[in-house]
């Protein structure tokens, strides 16, 4: 077994955290032991940098990190290497599409989360990350999201069965993880890279050990090397313990 790994990236929602958003001791244990070894550990999510540094901090990382599904690559937290925004009148479109279906929808700009209940009428002066739609409704996201493919210049996933989420195209977390890999010296052969979603798909694709979680959408179990327990039955730790230290199965 390769034990080699020099970067760790990790998903958050789903992944790293638990179903209660909390890090358990077990899986910070690991972590802790992973970065003593001299092993990067990179966050990388769809959250916003203010959302994610909590968990950075909590975990003392001082690497950096990708947010906002890729659209934000930190040199180190509050260190900002590449921010690639959203043409403003595609987050226009979006909007009008969010309104005609009535439902949820949210987008980062980067000062702040906005959505349905504090949505801004000056978007054409913001500068845009994201944009997301959440339905249950599975035959209204299918509208939405074949409107979104008409539309052009955009990279969709999803972090939920139930949600999109937009950057623009070319966007995503594993062209952030391949800059990470550029800051710190080492090739996409070395990265560990976990998650649940397909806003993991194509870090996961692409690391050198991809792994989904047992709690991922099957799609992403279907393209990861590997699968290990469910989020909140600490399969990071597991990770770290079988990939990292070469322990257990």
């Amino acid at each position: 077994m390769n034990t080699d790994y020099r970067l760790l990236a990790l998903d958050m929602d789903g992944t790293l955290l638990n179903d209660e958003q909390i890090i358990t001791p077990e899986t910070v244990a690991w972590i802790t032991r992973a970065v003593e070894k001299g092993v990067h550990v990179c966050l990388s999510t769809g959250r916003s940098f203010q959302n994610a540094y909590p968990y950075a901090e909590q975990l003392g990382l001082k690497t950096p990190m990708v947010t906002v599904n890729g659209s934000e690559v930190w040199r180190a937290p509050h260190e900002i290497y590449r921010r690639s925004l959203m043409d403003p009148a595609l987050v226009e479109q979006m909007h009008a599409l969010a309104v005609r279906h009535g439902i949820w929808f949210w987008a980062y700009s980067t000062e702040r989360v906005h959505n349905r209940e504090n949505w801004v009428n000056d978007i054409l002066e913001k500068e845009w990350l994201k944009f997301g739609y959440y339905t249950e409704d599975d035959g209204i996201r299918h509208q939405v999201l074949l409107a979104l493919e008409d539309m052009g210049g955009l990279e969709i996933t999803n972090s939920s069965p139930y949600n999109l989420e937009i950057n623009p195209l070319g966007i995503n977390k594993a062209a952030g993880i391949q800059e990470v890999c550029g800051l710190l010296g080492i090739g996409m052969s070395q990265v560990i890279a976990v998650g649940d979603s397909l806003n993991d798909l194509a870090v996961i694709q692409q690391a050198g050990l991809g792994v989904a979680m047992g709690n991922a959408q099957e799609t992403v179990k279907q393209e990861a090397d590997a699968v290990v327990a469910g989020n909140n039955e600490d399969g990071i730790a597991e990770v770290v313990r079988r990939f990292i230290f070469g322990n257990g199965e």
